[in-house]
Protein backbone atom coordinates (compact mmCIF):
# COMPACT_ATOMS: atom_id res chain seq x y z
CA UNK A 1 0.00 0.00 0.00
CA UNK A 2 1.48 3.31 -1.09
CA UNK A 3 0.98 6.45 0.88
CA UNK A 4 -0.60 9.51 -0.64
CA UNK A 5 1.91 11.99 -2.03
CA UNK A 6 2.72 14.81 0.30
CA UNK A 7 1.47 18.19 -0.80
CA UNK A 8 4.16 20.73 -1.65
CA UNK A 9 4.70 23.18 1.17
CA UNK A 10 3.99 26.13 -1.05
CA UNK A 11 0.38 25.06 -1.45
CA UNK A 12 -0.10 25.39 2.30
CA UNK A 13 2.04 28.34 3.38
CA UNK A 14 1.48 27.91 7.11
CA UNK A 15 4.84 28.49 8.78
CA UNK A 16 5.98 25.87 11.30
CA UNK A 17 5.64 28.04 14.38
CA UNK A 18 4.29 25.17 16.46
CA UNK A 19 7.39 23.10 15.68
CA UNK A 20 9.83 25.93 16.34
CA UNK A 21 8.23 27.13 19.57
CA UNK A 22 7.88 24.44 22.27
CA UNK A 23 4.57 23.94 23.97
CA UNK A 24 4.30 25.17 27.51
CA UNK A 25 5.73 28.34 29.00
CA UNK A 26 9.48 28.81 28.97
CA UNK A 27 11.17 29.54 32.26
CA UNK A 28 13.35 32.58 32.66
CA UNK A 29 17.09 31.93 32.94
CA UNK A 30 18.21 31.69 36.55
CA UNK A 31 20.90 34.32 36.03
CA UNK A 32 18.29 36.77 34.78
CA UNK A 33 16.18 36.30 37.90
CA UNK A 34 19.25 37.00 40.02
CA UNK A 35 20.00 40.23 38.16
CA UNK A 36 16.41 41.42 38.35
CA UNK A 37 16.06 40.56 42.03
CA UNK A 38 19.26 42.39 42.88
CA UNK A 39 18.44 45.37 40.66
CA UNK A 40 14.61 45.57 40.55
CA UNK A 41 14.59 49.20 39.41
CA UNK A 42 16.00 48.08 36.05
CA UNK A 43 14.29 44.69 35.85
CA UNK A 44 12.58 45.38 32.48
CA UNK A 45 15.88 46.52 30.97
CA UNK A 46 17.68 43.40 32.19
CA UNK A 47 14.89 41.25 30.76
CA UNK A 48 14.96 43.03 27.39
CA UNK A 49 18.74 42.68 27.06
CA UNK A 50 18.66 38.99 27.93
CA UNK A 51 15.70 38.35 25.62
CA UNK A 52 17.54 39.74 22.60
CA UNK A 53 20.66 37.74 23.49
CA UNK A 54 18.88 34.43 24.08
CA UNK A 55 15.66 34.62 22.08
CA UNK A 56 16.73 36.72 19.11
CA UNK A 57 18.73 33.91 17.47
CA UNK A 58 15.81 31.51 17.98
CA UNK A 59 13.42 33.93 16.29
CA UNK A 60 15.76 34.48 13.36
CA UNK A 61 16.30 30.74 12.89
CA UNK A 62 12.54 30.17 12.90
CA UNK A 63 11.89 32.83 10.26
CA UNK A 64 14.78 31.61 8.08
CA UNK A 65 13.52 28.04 8.25
CA UNK A 66 9.95 29.04 7.49
CA UNK A 67 11.03 30.97 4.40
CA UNK A 68 13.30 28.17 3.23
CA UNK A 69 10.50 25.60 3.50
CA UNK A 70 7.89 27.90 1.99
CA UNK A 71 9.39 30.24 -0.59
CA UNK A 72 7.27 33.32 -0.95
CA UNK A 73 5.53 32.81 2.39
CA UNK A 74 3.63 35.93 3.36
CA UNK A 75 5.14 37.97 6.20
CA UNK A 76 1.70 38.76 7.61
CA UNK A 77 0.95 35.03 7.77
CA UNK A 78 4.16 34.43 9.69
CA UNK A 79 3.32 37.22 12.12
CA UNK A 80 -0.22 35.94 12.62
CA UNK A 81 0.98 32.42 13.35
CA UNK A 82 3.48 33.71 15.90
CA UNK A 83 0.80 35.88 17.51
CA UNK A 84 -1.63 33.01 17.90
CA UNK A 85 1.02 30.73 19.36
CA UNK A 86 2.31 33.20 21.92
CA UNK A 87 -1.11 34.44 22.97
CA UNK A 88 -1.93 30.82 23.69
CA UNK A 89 1.26 30.45 25.72
CA UNK A 90 0.50 33.68 27.57
CA UNK A 91 -2.82 32.25 28.73
CA UNK A 92 -0.94 29.35 30.28
CA UNK A 93 1.51 31.54 32.16
CA UNK A 94 -0.93 32.64 34.84
CA UNK A 95 -0.14 29.72 37.14
CA UNK A 96 3.24 28.61 35.89
CA UNK A 97 5.14 29.02 39.13
CA UNK A 98 2.99 26.71 41.21
CA UNK A 99 3.79 28.94 44.17
CA UNK A 100 1.21 30.73 46.23
CA UNK A 101 1.18 34.32 47.37
CA UNK A 102 3.02 37.34 46.11
CA UNK A 103 6.33 35.61 45.22
CA UNK A 104 4.46 33.18 42.98
CA UNK A 105 2.59 36.02 41.30
CA UNK A 106 5.88 37.82 40.62
CA UNK A 107 7.23 34.71 38.92
CA UNK A 108 4.07 34.42 36.83
CA UNK A 109 4.28 38.02 35.66
CA UNK A 110 7.97 37.61 34.85
CA UNK A 111 7.25 34.56 32.72
CA UNK A 112 4.50 36.49 30.94
CA UNK A 113 6.88 39.35 30.14
CA UNK A 114 9.42 36.82 28.82
CA UNK A 115 6.78 35.12 26.67
CA UNK A 116 5.74 38.48 25.26
CA UNK A 117 9.35 39.31 24.45
CA UNK A 118 9.57 36.05 22.50
CA UNK A 119 6.50 37.04 20.53
CA UNK A 120 7.82 40.51 19.70
CA UNK A 121 11.11 39.11 18.43
CA UNK A 122 9.35 36.46 16.34
CA UNK A 123 7.08 39.09 14.77
CA UNK A 124 10.12 41.26 14.03
CA UNK A 125 11.78 38.29 12.32
CA UNK A 126 8.59 37.62 10.35
CA UNK A 127 8.87 41.08 8.79
CA UNK A 128 12.57 40.74 8.05
CA UNK A 129 13.76 42.86 10.99
CA UNK A 130 16.87 41.44 12.67
CA UNK A 131 15.71 40.11 16.08
CA UNK A 132 19.30 39.88 17.34
CA UNK A 133 20.11 43.57 16.88
CA UNK A 134 20.60 45.59 20.06
CA UNK A 135 17.87 47.98 18.94
CA UNK A 136 15.29 45.26 19.53
CA UNK A 137 15.80 45.71 23.26
CA UNK A 138 14.82 49.35 22.79
CA UNK A 139 11.79 48.28 20.77
CA UNK A 140 10.73 45.87 23.52
CA UNK A 141 10.76 48.57 26.18
CA UNK A 142 8.81 51.02 24.01
CA UNK A 143 6.30 48.45 22.76
CA UNK A 144 5.72 47.17 26.29
CA UNK A 145 5.28 50.78 27.46
CA UNK A 146 8.12 50.73 29.96
CA UNK A 147 9.43 53.86 28.24
CA UNK A 148 7.53 56.26 26.03
CA UNK A 149 10.31 57.01 23.56
CA UNK A 150 13.35 55.20 22.22
CA UNK A 151 15.84 57.69 23.62
CA UNK A 152 14.90 57.14 27.26
CA UNK A 153 14.81 53.38 26.65
CA UNK A 154 18.31 53.52 25.17
CA UNK A 155 19.64 55.45 28.17
CA UNK A 156 18.03 53.03 30.66
CA UNK A 157 19.45 50.04 28.80
CA UNK A 158 22.89 51.60 28.97
CA UNK A 159 22.57 52.01 32.72
CA UNK A 160 21.32 48.44 33.17
CA UNK A 161 24.12 47.02 31.00
CA UNK A 162 26.68 48.95 33.01
CA UNK A 163 25.27 47.68 36.29
CA UNK A 164 25.26 44.15 34.87
CA UNK A 165 28.95 44.39 33.98
CA UNK A 166 29.79 45.88 37.37
CA UNK A 167 27.91 43.10 39.14
CA UNK A 168 29.81 40.49 37.14
CA UNK A 169 33.16 42.06 38.02
CA UNK A 170 32.66 42.97 41.65
CA UNK A 171 29.64 40.95 42.71
CA UNK A 172 26.58 42.37 44.38
CA UNK A 173 25.01 41.42 47.66
CA UNK A 174 21.51 40.05 47.31
CA UNK A 175 18.88 42.38 48.72
CA UNK A 176 16.33 41.05 51.24
CA UNK A 177 13.48 39.31 49.43
CA UNK A 178 10.81 41.19 51.35
CA UNK A 179 12.37 44.46 50.25
CA UNK A 180 12.54 43.65 46.56
CA UNK A 181 9.66 41.33 45.68
CA UNK A 182 6.97 44.02 45.49
CA UNK A 183 9.17 46.42 43.53
CA UNK A 184 10.19 43.67 41.11
CA UNK A 185 6.59 42.56 40.67
CA UNK A 186 5.36 46.06 39.86
CA UNK A 187 8.13 46.60 37.31
CA UNK A 188 7.46 43.29 35.57
CA UNK A 189 3.70 43.83 35.65
CA UNK A 190 4.23 47.21 33.99
CA UNK A 191 6.32 45.54 31.29
CA UNK A 192 3.76 42.78 30.72
CA UNK A 193 0.95 45.31 30.31
CA UNK A 194 -0.99 44.05 33.30
CA UNK A 195 -2.36 46.28 36.03
CA UNK A 196 0.01 45.56 38.86
CA UNK A 197 -2.39 45.67 41.79
CA UNK A 198 -5.00 43.34 40.29
CA UNK A 199 -2.59 40.98 38.59
CA UNK A 200 -0.15 40.59 41.44
CA UNK A 201 -2.55 40.35 44.34
CA UNK A 202 -5.32 38.36 42.67
CA UNK A 203 -3.22 35.28 43.22
CA UNK A 204 -3.60 35.78 46.95
CA UNK A 205 -7.30 34.93 46.54
CA UNK A 206 -7.81 31.22 45.71
CA UNK A 207 -9.19 30.81 42.20
CA UNK A 208 -9.25 34.50 41.36
CA UNK A 209 -5.71 34.58 40.02
CA UNK A 210 -6.36 31.87 37.46
CA UNK A 211 -9.47 33.52 36.00
CA UNK A 212 -8.09 37.04 36.03
CA UNK A 213 -4.65 35.88 34.90
CA UNK A 214 -5.95 34.05 31.84
CA UNK A 215 -8.00 37.01 30.67
CA UNK A 216 -5.43 39.67 31.49
CA UNK A 217 -2.55 37.75 29.93
CA UNK A 218 -4.43 37.12 26.69
CA UNK A 219 -5.69 40.69 26.40
CA UNK A 220 -2.34 42.30 27.17
CA UNK A 221 -0.46 40.01 24.78
CA UNK A 222 -2.96 40.54 21.96
CA UNK A 223 -2.69 44.30 22.36
CA UNK A 224 1.09 44.04 22.31
CA UNK A 225 0.96 41.99 19.11
CA UNK A 226 -1.06 44.71 17.39
CA UNK A 227 1.47 47.37 18.37
CA UNK A 228 4.33 45.16 17.25
CA UNK A 229 2.84 44.49 13.83
CA UNK A 230 2.20 48.20 13.40
CA UNK A 231 5.86 48.91 14.18
CA UNK A 232 7.47 46.28 11.96
CA UNK A 233 5.10 45.88 9.02
CA UNK A 234 6.52 47.78 6.03
CA UNK A 235 4.46 50.81 5.14
CA UNK A 236 3.22 51.00 1.56
CA UNK A 237 5.10 53.48 -0.53
CA UNK A 238 3.20 56.67 -1.29
CA UNK A 239 3.31 57.37 -5.02
CA UNK A 240 4.86 60.70 -5.81
CA UNK A 241 2.86 63.04 -7.92
CA UNK A 242 4.47 63.96 -11.17
CA UNK A 243 4.92 67.62 -11.73
CA UNK A 244 4.04 69.15 -15.03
Amino acid sequence: MTSAPRRPYVTDPTPPVEEAVPDGTAELPAGLWDRMRNDPQYAPEHLALEAVRRLGPQARAWADRARAEGPGVDADALAQQATRKFVKLARLSGAVSGAAGLPGAVVDVGVLAWTQARMVLHIAAAYGVDPTHNDRAIDLLVLQKVHKVAQTARLALGVAAGRERAGALFGRAALPLARTVASLGVKLAQMAGVRAAKRLFAKLIPGAGIVLGTWANSSATTDLARRTVAMYRPRPAIPQQRTA
